[in-house]
C-alpha cells in the first residue's frame, strides 16, 4: 500500500483549485491552474521554474491575485491591463507606499494614455522610442487640459501655448517605470524580452542644488537661535540627516552620554496611514552616527525644555516618544517643518533653498574640510560610495583644482620666484594649509 509520502512529487494529488505541478522532459517544472481573466472569464495559465518550489510559488502568486479579483492579463492583452495588474498585485507588495503612489501616477498620466492600447506581446522598441520622443516634445498643459480646468484660461486653452514639457529627469523616471513593469513580465515569461531596455533616453543631468556656504550656514544657525526647533536645524547641518530621519528620531535612539545616534526609521505622511513611521530609505540608511559636541549640549537643553512642556500640558500631552514634537507632544508634519525653515531663511536674508539642501550643505562643507569620501558616505547613509562620488562630483573637481594649483606653486622654479618677488609683483611663498 502506497502512502502520499511514497508518491512522487510530480504525481501528488493537490486540492481542487490549487492547480497541477509536474516535471517536464526538459527537466523544468511546470505549474498550471485557472485564474481570473479580463472580461470576467477564467483561463488556464502555465508557469515554469527550475525547481518545483519555484514553479509552485509563481502559480500560487497568480492564484492569490485572482482570488482578490485581479484579472491576470496575457501577452495578448493590452499593456494597460498588464500595468494595472502589475501595480495592484505585484508592485504594491515590493515598493514603499509613496513610491507605489508615484508609479501609479506615472502609469495613469503617461504610460496608459500613450501606450495602453498596445498589445503586450506586440510592443516593440520602436513603439517605445516613438512614444518617448513624442512625450519629450509635447506640451503637457495642452495634452492633459491643465489650463481648461481653470476658471479663466491663461495659456493653452486661450490659444497661447505655454510649451510645458517634461523635464529630462521626469522623462527618465517614466521610462524606468515602464522598464520595471516589463521586466516583471519577462520574469513571468509573458514576453521573451524587455523591449524598453533597448531604448536609450540619454543621460539626464542630475538636479542642481545650491548648498549653503560656510558663511551662510553660520548666519542660518545664528538666526535659529531661540527658535523652538533650533536643535533640529543644528542637527541637520552638522550631520546631514534627512527630514524624515530627523522627525523620526526617538529619545531611545540617542545616547547622549556616548555621543551617538541610531537612525532606525523615518517619519512620513502616506495616503493610507497618514503620518506614520516607515523603515529607512535603504538598508544602508539604517546606521549609527556620532554626534558633535555642540549638538549634545543643545539636545540636553531641548530634553529639559520638552520635560517642562509635558508638565505644562498635563493630561493633554501626547506621549509620542519623538525627540522633536509639537508643543503638545504630537509628531511634526514635514510640511510644518518646511514652513518654519522657509521663515528662518527669510529672516536670515538668505536665498531660498530646499530643506534637503541642508543635507547637501553638510556634505559639501565636510568635503571642503578634507574629510574622506568614505566617511561622508557612512554619515549620509548612502548605499554605495559611487552615489556620494557622483552627487558631489563638482565639489571634488574644485578641490582637485585647488590641490593642483598648490602643487604647481610647490614645483615652481625658485629662481623665477625670487625674480618675481624682487619685482614686487607677488608676495613671497609661505606655508599653506592643505585641506
Amino acid at each position: 500500500m502506497t502512502t502520499p509520502r511514497d508518491t512522487p512529487a510530480s504525481r501528488r494529488v493537490r486540492a481542487n483549485g490549487d492547480g497541477t505541478v509536474y516535471q517536464r522532459k526538459d527537466r523544468r517544472w511546470e505549474a498550471a491552474g485557472y485564474v481570473l481573466a479580463p472580461g470576467n472569464t477564467r483561463k488556464r495559465i502555465r508557469v515554469y521554474g527550475t525547481t518545483r518550489k519555484e514553479a509552485l510559488a509563481k502559480l500560487t502568486e497568480k492564484i492569490a491575485a485572482s482570488n482578490r479579483g485581479l484579472p491576470t492579463p496575457s501577452a495578448q492583452g493590452s499593456l494597460a491591463a498588464y500595468l494595472t495588474y502589475w501595480l495592484d498585485a505585484v508592485a504594491v507588495h515590493q515598493l514603499r507606499e509613496n513610491t507605489h503612489t508615484r508609479y501609479t501616477a506615472i502609469a495613469r498620466l503617461y504610460l496608459i494614455p500613450g501606450l495602453g492600447r498596445k498589445k503586450l506581446a506586440k510592443l516593440t522598441a520602436k513603439d517605445v522610442r516613438t512614444w518617448l520622443n513624442q512625450l519629450r516634445t509635447t506640451c503637457q498643459c495642452c495634452t492633459r487640459g491643465l489650463d481648461t480646468a481653470r476658471d479663466q484660461p491663461l495659456c493653452c486653452a486661450a490659444g497661447n501655448c505655454c510649451s510645458k514639457r517634461l523635464s529630462p529627469l521626469t522623462l527618465a523616471y517614466v521610462h524606468s517605470v515602464l522598464k520595471s513593469a516589463l521586466e516583471h513580465a519577462v520574469r513571468e515569461e509573458e514576453i521573451p524580452r524587455n523591449v524598453a531596455r533597448n531604448v536609450r533616453t540619454g543621460t539626464s543631468r542630475p538636479r542642481r542644488f545650491e548648498p549653503l556656504t560656510a558663511e551662510e550656514a553660520r548666519t542660518f544657525l545664528i538666526t535659529t537661535s531661540g527658535h523652538r526647533l533650533q536643535q533640529l536645524f543644528e542637527l541637520a547641518l552638522h550631520t546631514g540627516l534627512r527630514k524624515g530621519e530627523l522627525l523620526g528620531l526617538r529619545w531611545e535612539d540617542l545616547d547622549l552620554a556616548g555621543g551617538t545616534a541610531s537612525i532606525r526609521r523615518t517619519l512620513q505622511r502616506t495616503n493610507s496611514g497618514g503620518l506614520t513611521t516607515l523603515p529607512t530609505k535603504t538598508k544602508s540608511s539604517e546606521r549609527r552616527i556620532a554626534l558633535p559636541t555642540p549638538c549634545l549640549r543643545s539636545l540636553t537643553q531641548h530634553r529639559d525644555r520638552q520635560r517642562k512642556e509635558r508638565e505644562a500640558a498635563g493630561t493633554g500631552w501626547k506621549d509620542s516618544g519623538y525627540v522633536f514634537t509639537s508643543p503638545d507632544g504630537a509628531p511634526i508634519e514635514g510640511s510644518t517643518l518646511t514652513r518654519h525653515f522657509n521663515t528662518l531663511l527669510r529672516r536670515a536674508g538668505l536665498r531660498r533653498i530646499r530643506f534637503h539642501d541642508l543635507r547637501h550643505s553638510a556634505a559639501t562643507l565636510l568635503l571642503e574640510q578634507g574629510v574622506e569620501l568614505v566617511v561622508i558616505k557612512e554619515l549620509l547613509g548612502h548605499a554605495h560610495i559611487g552615489v556620494t562620488a557622483t552627487v558631489y562630483a563638482h565639489v571634488r573637481l574644485r578641490l582637485q583644482r585647488d590641490a593642483i594649483d598648490l602643487l604647481g606653486r610647490a614645483l615652481r622654479n625658485p629662481a623665477e620666484t625670487t625674480c618675481k618677488h624682487d619685482d614686487g609683483d607677488e608676495p613671497p611663498l609661505v606655508g599653506s594649509f592643505v585641506r
